[in-house]
């Protein structure tokens, strides 16, 4: 591994699950960052040794790329304490599915998720200990994918180190369990709070008021552009309702995987022949997600810029056999043929495959290593749409229907995520505006609903993709006869994964 400076060696120090699994920084293999009061506090304190100590880098875009990270651990940590508060910091921190993709030999990759285990009771207590400040709401959502921890342990493991891992398990769940019963009924985080979470992540001031205007008008936009493409197929029936039985035109069980590989296909070659990203090599393959990451209907596990070449993986979650019919029909329709092409675009290509391939030609330790949620989100979702612009399946409705589906989804939580912690809106509240504004009900709206209270930046698809069209516009106005998407493209992931207020440098050096 090479050596990092000092201010970004104390930013990797804060963020360990990040950036051991999506930046390739093994040298944390094995290990569990310290989220206990005291450990965090440790931490922030030898960043600001670092900052006051290392020496501004050459490159201004970087030295401000790096300043954002600065300062968005700083909130994260310092002022907003979320590992007190947000149990989602520590289950990225235990989480053992980081060692399933084969980017080292088996024996070493074995041999750090064994001592990552051996990790987890300190981790753990530090966990109980950190977590004093948990909504009710909040731990309701995520102690299942605590629980879900449980899930794909080492067989190999030593039975005492077994034992003690599953007792200390058992600890924070009973955490949770206790929170989830006896908790604030409030998730909200507020206003002021949310504003600084989002402007030091991206580097950019953030008015609340005008980012919620800008997602009601994208609400509007995608609902005309839904209704042109349903009306290709019905023009006679609401577009909501054609888009609910569209979805459940879809795959079986036993299928989803091998239409994810044929869509995968597609769409590389799409990309590839229409010239769209600056690379188009490295491989991807389809295959089941780990165990412990069920969770997840779909979602890429890219080979990343510190590890040698190596296959990402597009991984996809099918309903499990022992599930009740109606919630694995319901589980199927997120792999329909209206929506599964338009989800691998986002996963793969032009979306984020295309961008990892990018991401390992970085020039700099600061570009390959540090990215920003929502510029990776953003540009993956402003992918989808561009195959639309760029013909894909063009003779076939449904793939423009998936875009604008997944679009509505994305853009309410935009909308909800504001609602939720600025403007008092509940989560009972929430689950009806996905049900108005989307092709989505039930259990699925709620389960989008509960997820503003502790993801509370879930907007960032959208806002990203927002951010990332506009820079388009403004390229094509300033480099007129010169522009085409490729140099656009080819420009903008140069930066790597820029925070969204550092876009204007792909313009101004591309």
């Amino acid at each position: 591994m090479d050596e990092l400076s000092p201010r970004l060696r104390a930013v990797c120090d804060l963020q360990v699950a990040e950036v051991r699994e999506y930046s390739g920084r093994h040298e944390y293999d094995g290990k569990v960052q310290d989220l206990s009061p005291a450990g965090v506090r440790n931490g922030l304190t030898r960043l600001a040794e670092a900052v006051a100590a290392d020496k501004a880098l050459d490159d201004p875009h970087d030295e401000a790329h790096l300043g954002a990270f600065i300062r968005r651990t700083e909130v994260e940590y310092g002022e907003l304490q979320l590992h007190r508060s947000n149990p989602i910091y520590h289950l990225g921190n235990l989480d053992l599915a980081c060692y399933d993709r084969d980017y080292a030999p088996q024996a070493e990759r074995d041999a750090a998720r064994r001592a990552h285990l051996a990790a987890w009771p300190d981790a753990i207590d530090s966990a109980t200990e950190a977590l004093d400040q948990m909504s009710a709401p909040v731990a309701q959502s995520l102690t299942d994918a605590i629980q879900g921890l449980a899930a794909g342990l080492p067989a190999d493991a030593d039975p005492k180190v077994m034992r003690a891992a599953l007792a200390a398990h058992g600890r924070l769940v009973d955490r949770l369990t206790q929170a989830a019963q006896n908790g604030s009924p409030d998730a909200a985080m507020g206003a002021a709070a949310l504003t600084s979470l989002m402007s030091s992540a991206e580097g950019t001031p953030v008015d609340l008021g005008r980012l919620a205007e800008r997602a009601d008008a994208e609400r509007d936009r995608l609902m005309v552009r839904l209704a042109d493409s349903c009306a290709a197929i019905d023009p006679g029936k609401p577009p909501l309702v054609l888009a609910r039985e569209l979805i459940r035109q879809h795959p079986d069980a036993d299928g989803v995987i091998d239409a994810a590989r044929r869509w995968t296909k597609l769409v590389i070659d799409f990309t590839r022949d229409h010239d769209l990203v600056p690379y188009q090599d490295g491989e991807c393959l389809v295959g089941l997600a780990p165990e412990s990451r069920r969770w997840a209907m779909a979602m890429m596990s890219p080979a990343t810029a510190g590890e040698p070449e190596g296959p990402s993986w597009y991984h996809i979650t099918p309903p499990e056999p022992t599930w009740p019919a109606d919630a694995a029909e319901e589980w199927l329709q997120v792999f329909s043929d209206t929506t599964l092409p338009g989800i691998t675009a986002h996963e793969v290509a032009p979306g984020h495959f295309s961008h990892g391939r990018a991401i390992r030609r970085a020039p700099t330790d600061v570009r390959r290593i540090l990215h920003s949620s929502a510029f990776v989100e953003g540009w993956a979702h402003y992918a989808e749409e561009l195959c639309v612009e760029e013909g894909f399946r063009a003779d076939d409705p449904r793939f423009a229907i998936g875009v604008w589906l997944e679009a509505l989804i994305r853009v309410t939580r935009l909308a909800c995520s504001i609602g939720v912690h600025t403007a008092g809106m509940t989560v009972a509240e929430a689950t009806r505006r996905f049900e108005s504004d989307t092709h989505i009900s039930g259990s699925a709206a709620a389960a989008e609903a509960r997820r503003a209270t502790f993801d509370p930046t879930y907007g960032r698809y959208t806002w990203g993709k927002l951010e990332i069209t506009a820079l388009r516009e403004r390229a094509r106005r300033e480099w007129g006869a010169g522009f085409t998407l490729k140099r656009f493209h080819s420009a903008l992931l140069d930066l790597g994964s820029p925070p969204l207020g550092l876009l204007g440098a792909a313009v101004e050096r591309g």
